[in-house]
């Protein structure tokens, strides 16, 4: 009993992350300029994933443009600062971007 509990512990907490990170992206309302899967005013998640595989640096980079905005690397549009998302919110969606394939 004590292993199937702890198994079932295992499986939610690995499931909640995702969960949590979209409900975050929500929240500070990061869905009203991108899409998981499609491009909207700005690129989908799965494109900036995709975009930085590999790369090292990329969450840092990425959680200070969803903090400070930024400019030029998916066009012309760009994107603003966001004050209402804290340096560990920031770090947590760049994370939850970079996860998504």
């Amino acid at each position: 009993m004590k292993r199937a509990l702890l198994i079932m512990a295992a499986m939610t907490t690995l499931a909640a992350p995702a969960m949590a990170d979209e409900a975050l992206a929500k929240a500070k309302n990061c869905m009203a300029c991108h899409a998981v899967d499609k491009k909207l005013v700005g690129p989908a998640y799965k494109d900036v994933a995709k975009k930085y595989a590999g790369d090292a640096k990329a969450a840092d980079m990425l959680a200070a443009k969803i903090m400070k905005g930024g400019s030029g690397v998916w066009g012309a549009i760009p994107m603003p600062a966001n004050p209402q998302v804290s340096e560990a919110e920031a770090k947590k969606l760049a994370g939850w971007v970079l996860s998504l394939k």
